[in-house]
């Protein structure tokens, strides 16, 4: 084949699979739609519950850590505030299913298709097509984090008004520091998932069950929070992606701190980018028969 695309007249590798063409595939299946019904649908839940329940906070009996209870009492002190709590609620769990699914969902499902060997005789090389599926899956992912603080930031400002930003540890911030503050959780969120990223990606190159790779991604990372659990384990625990999740807290403070996000992205990228390099080598090697 290489000496085939190679005399073809007018062949450039590089333009094969556009990313334009993968990306309205993408948002066309079933399961993108799906997942931003639910990241959108999702504050309309939370104001509904904090209409039923009342005030954030005022039957909890102070359990459970200072700054992240505070943070749930001030839901409905603004729609800042809200979009925060959006964050804050999803953040563990949710936002990791995104990621998994469009990440997982990529060389996986054109497998269980059997569209895989006739995308690559098309012909487009392998590493071209890994790299625009990738790209396509981390714009999505990204798109899902962003969807959902932009729409529980206007939601939250319909049902609680504009206003300053309540920050945990007292004090607030100015509405035109809410923003940038906002827009840099979400992008140290993003950050953090790439390890899951990274897991549910290599996992597609290696099954042809799209649901393996997904599951397998979820599992991994629910597996990897566990153990941050586990006090044991000391300061081996700081080399786990886990354990840095809640770190864009420290973007919530009157002076922003960087620390403690640096280093969770600092592990976060390591891990992503080994597990990237895993999935393009075991692709390049592999027998495509599906």
């Amino acid at each position: 084949m290489s000496a085939l695309t190679e005399s073809a007249p007018g062949y450039r590798a590089g333009r094969t699979l556009p990313l334009r063409v993968e990306l309205v595939r993408q948002l066309k299946r079933r399961r993108t739609m799906a997942m931003g019904g639910v990241l959108a649908i999702l504050p309309f839940v939370l104001i509904v519950a904090f209409a039923i329940g009342g005030t954030p906070g005022a039957d909890e009996d102070g359990g459970g850590g200072g700054s992240r209870l505070n943070l749930m009492d001030t839901a409905t002190s603004s729609g800042a505030n809200f979009a925060a709590v959006c964050l804050f609620v999803s953040a563990g769990f949710l936002l990791v299913v995104p990621v998994a699914l469009f990440c997982g969902d990529t060389v996986a499902s054109e497998a269980s298709w059997a569209s895989l060997r006739y995308l690559l005789a098309a012909p487009v090389p392998r590493a071209r097509l890994l790299w625009s599926k990738l790209a396509v899956a981390l714009s999505m992912s990204l798109a899902a984090m962003v969807l959902l603080p932009v729409v529980g930031l206007v939601a939250g400002t319909a049902a609680y008004g504009w206003g300053p930003l309540e920050l945990p540890t007292g004090g607030s911030l100015g509405t035109g520091d809410t923003v940038p503050r906002l827009a840099l959780v979400v992008a140290f969120i993003f950050v953090s998932q790439l390890v899951t990223a990274g897991l549910a990606f290599w996992l597609s190159t290696k099954t042809d069950a799209p649901l393996g790779a997904v599951g397998g991604a979820v599992g991994l990372t629910i597996i990897g929070s566990v153990l941050d659990q586990v006090t044991a384990l000391g300061s081996w625990r700081d080399f786990l992606p886990a354990h840095w999740q809640f770190a864009w807290a420290d973007a919530l403070q009157p002076q922003l701190e960087w620390s403690g996000m640096l280093k969770g992205s600092a592990i976060s990228v390591t891990y992503a980018l080994v597990l990237f390099a895993l999935a393009f080598r075991n692709f390049s090697r592999k027998d495509i028969v599906s």
